[in-house]
């Protein structure tokens, strides 16, 4: 039973992963390659902030919600926002157009933060003889994070390949990607200010992800007309 509730939440944290891949043509341009180096500039993002976190932040001996080591943790967090440029535009890709490239960014940026954040702890802890909803919590924000990390690649795509985009969409661009980049900081501050459980928490995390998806798919659309 135990051994089943673990293969269930895997299948739950990683599975959309793969059926997002093998359902989309991301599967027909072979775009796996572009996904595995993804994943390799993010497990590399990750160790410096990871160096950053523990350089610059102090240890706090309460749960509260402290605003100076937050703003540090988003700035710190815009990290990511630099591995997603390096990926986006320096990393080498085979001829695919832009739109399947950001979505197989998008994905490899996901699968390697769903592998380095939550297969310990499920390994470690779906496999105990008490059942727990955490765990499948935690596939749902496995979910909700491939949702952002998509999104965030196609505004990010339109940041910095996108020349001859609307000037009137320059600032929603710009707003939304940060809203996204910053979305660690924000679930903190409902978790510890606001004192949200953590199925509220994932639940918020899964309907912004679904507007900042339709967002930026439709900002994605809008650039894509030709100019009048």
């Amino acid at each position: 039973m135990t051994m089943f509730h673990f293969l269930n939440c895997a299948i739950l944290t990683f599975g959309p992963h793969a059926v997002y891949y093998s359902a989309t043509p991301l599967s027909e341009y072979d775009t796996l390659g572009t996904s595995i180096k993804t994943a390799v500039v993010y497990l590399i993002t990750a160790l410096i902030k990871l160096v950053c976190l523990a350089t610059f932040l102090k240890v706090s001996e309460s749960d509260s919600f402290d605003p100076y080591q937050e703003l540090l943790k988003a700035l710190i967090g815009f990290i990511d926002v630099a591995g997603l440029y390096f990926a986006l535009t320096q990393l080498t890709h085979r001829n695919i157009s832009q739109n399947h490239k950001f979505q197989a960014v998008g994905l490899g940026w996901a699968f390697a933060d769903a592998v380095l954040h939550r297969l310990a702890p499920l390994w470690v802890g779906a496999r105990g003889l008490e059942f727990t909803w955490d765990y499948i919590l935690q596939g749902l924000e496995a979910n909700a994070n491939l949702v952002l990390c998509i999104s965030l690649a196609a505004l990010g795509s339109l940041m910095w390949l996108r020349k001859n985009k609307p000037k009137t969409l320059i600032p929603i661009i710009y707003a939304c990607a940060g809203i996204v980049a910053t979305m660690p900081s924000i679930t903190s501050y409902l978790r510890r200010s606001m004192g949200w459980h953590f199925p509220e928490v994932v639940g918020f995390e899964i309907f912004t992800s679904l507007v900042m998806a339709f967002i930026s798919w439709q900002l994605f659309s809008a650039c894509q007309r030709p100019s009048t």
